[in-house]
């Protein structure tokens, strides 16, 4: 072919390398190191899946997957740098709840809902209602009698605006009808050692955080939101068998940029499936006591819409900002 009629290919379809249209990258994917983005600190329970996906789907793709966190704003700064990337499916999103409530809390987030192709859900978690050890209660009960006769003296952790700790903790004195005081920190990681120290006294944590501490005698797990019991915790009552109807869970998946080949979507999609079905992926998952889930694309696109739906009517009714 020509310089000319290459030239002339380049103005017309905005300078793409000859050789290298989305059909054909698509076939050949992947041909280098992938990205997985992680908007949370290492260690933490979204790092950890994100992990252990990374290495087995590198395995199954044939390709290193480096996962690199960018904790900051609960997943803001992470989704904001995977859009800014070329939407080719080599750096992904290790997405969860926080980037479809970022969309709707923030009135310039960066990105709009659309903006994300959804790939597949990896998890489904539920969230532990846990105490200090400081703390002078064993039961649910006593924590909702110490909590009203000691109102706004039990400070709770949580980690951001419309958070999993900030709305539970709302619903929580709603229904309940105690009052405790909000203390902010950056992450998950930040807040533990507060609480196991005992300067925090409530936490909201993901079970796959908390059940380790747990078992481990340094907390205390007074409910789950599970609705129903978990198998890691058959002793730990739910919030229903308490008479606080209500059962908030957590979500984790995995992103990619709207403007991604659909072929390399669906690459990813069954090939995440495949890693989440093995023994090794549930068995860490469910010790946590989470669930190991996969979707299609536009289930998870459901869920995205859903979760940003249930945060705007949050927002609404307790005022909650960034």
């Amino acid at each position: 072919m020509s310089a000319a009629i290459r030239a002339l290919a380049c103005g017309v379809i905005g300078c793409v390398v000859w050789g290298t249209y989305p059909g054909r990258a698509a076939d050949q994917y992947p041909v280098k190191p992938i990205k997985l983005l992680v908007g949370f600190a290492a260690g933490g329970p979204t790092d950890i899946p994100a992990r252990f996906i990374a290495q087995k789907l590198g395995g199954v793709l044939g390709e290193n997957i480096v996962v690199e966190n960018k904790p900051g704003a609960p997943g803001l700064v992470a989704a904001r740098d995977m859009l800014s990337q070329p939407q080719d499916g080599y750096t992904l999103l290790f997405c969860t709840h926080y980037d479809a409530i970022n969309s709707v809390l923030y009135k310039d987030a960066g990105y709009r809902l659309t903006d994300i192709a959804p790939v597949s859900l990896v998890s489904k978690y539920y969230h532990a209602l846990t105490v200090s050890d400081s703390l002078p209660v064993n039961s649910f009960d006593e924590f909702v009698q110490y909590a009203k006769a000691h109102p706004g003296e039990i400070n709770y952790a949580t980690i951001g605006s419309v958070s999993p700790q900030e709305i539970v903790a709302h619903q929580l004195e709603k229904l309940a009808g105690i009052s405790m005081t909000r203390v902010p920190f950056r992450s998950g990681p930040q807040a533990v050692p507060e609480l196991l120290a005992g300067r925090v006294q409530f936490y909201v944590a993901p079970t796959l955080a908390a059940v380790p501490l747990y078992k481990a005698g340094k907390i205390k797990i007074l409910a789950v939101s599970s609705p129903d019991r978990l198998a890691e915790l058959p002793e730990v009552p739910t919030l229903t068998e308490k008479k606080i109807n209500y059962s908030p869970f957590g979500w984790l998946g995995v992103c990619a940029g709207s403007r991604t080949p659909k072929a390399i979507v669906d690459r990813l999609n069954r090939d995440i499936a495949s890693v989440v079905a093995t023994p090794a992926y549930r068995g860490l998952i469910e010790k946590g006591g989470a669930i190991p889930v996969t979707s299609t694309p536009a289930e998870l696109g459901q869920v995205l819409t859903q979760t940003a739906d249930e945060a705007r009517s949050v927002i609404t009714e307790f005022g909650l900002k960034p």
